[in-house]
């Protein structure tokens, strides 16, 4: 039997909630997320097909779908946004995405959209400049910060200064199958460490996101795959290895561009 969200964050007004069972078969475990803020509404990195009915399903238990006020792409990768011509279909919101993504994102949605609905997917996309922006939800202001190359070239990573949370996307992800906190930071690395390694662009990029996040208040990093970091500590041992890591570009030298024999 599916079980509850998690509840990351209510103060009466103000929720955060993880979705983090929805994914099954073969694809890859992912957390989605609902921030609802005086009956505003904002979903992040929704998914693709795997996850949409499942979703929607679940969040009708607590939002009026139809009313979904914006979902957050924070970069084009199908576990992010694949579903796409379905909750513009299905729901009134806006889709937030980087301006780098802004002109490819209506090559996930179908002619029917716009020939049988009058539905413009460029219409519907906000799109965000490189250094990121302020978004109103209710009566609160979320924050796009910038995550280029943390892997995708045009990133962006959602803080919630109400919660102190940083949905980090791509960045702190693990390889497990489940969503439950970080509590032996030494013990959980083999589980993120080959998944950095490839997918980050290189340690300049990490350091540079590491530099941004440390003058922030956090109090949890919630990565869209695996476990959060949640408390100083933790999050005070993941930044400490990450800003440590040698990634990507840095791996990569001749032996790995050479004709296949």
């Amino acid at each position: 039997m599916r079980r509850e969200p998690i509840v990351l964050f209510d103060n009466g007004t103000h929720q955060c909630l993880m979705f983090d069972d929805l994914v099954s078969g073969e694809g890859v475990q992912s957390n989605q997320f609902l921030i609802t803020d005086n009956e505003q509404y904002l979903l992040l990195d929704p998914g693709g097909d795997l996850t949409y009915t499942p979703l929607s399903l679940e969040l009708s238990k607590h939002i009026p779908v139809q009313d979904l006020t914006f979902i957050f792409a924070s970069h084009q990768d199908p576990d992010i946004i694949a579903s796409l011509a379905k909750w513009l279909l299905h729901t009134r919101a806006r889709v937030i995405c980087s301006k780098l993504w802004a002109r490819f994102l209506p090559h996930l949605t179908a002619n029917y959209l716009a020939i049988s609905h009058g539905i413009s997917t460029y219409d519907r996309i906000i799109a965000l400049p490189d250094r990121g922006e302020s978004i109103t939800l209710g009566k609160c202001k979320l924050k796009a910060v910038p995550a280029h190359f943390l892997h995708s070239v045009g990133n962006f990573q959602l803080y919630d200064p109400v919660s102190r949370i940083l949905f980090s996307g791509d960045m702190g992800a693990s390889l497990v199958e489940d969503a439950t906190p970080v509590r032996d930071f030494v013990n959980h690395v083999p589980n993120m460490e080959g998944f950095h390694r490839r997918y980050m662009a290189s340690n300049k990029i990490c350091r540079l996101w590491v530099d941004m996040v440390r003058g922030m208040d956090v109090e949890m990093i919630v990565p869209q795959h695996g476990r959060p970091f949640v408390g100083r500590e933790m999050i005070s041992a993941f930044l400490y290895w990450i800003e440590n890591l040698e990634c990507g570009m840095d791996l990569m030298g001749p032996e790995d561009y050479r004709l296949p024999r």
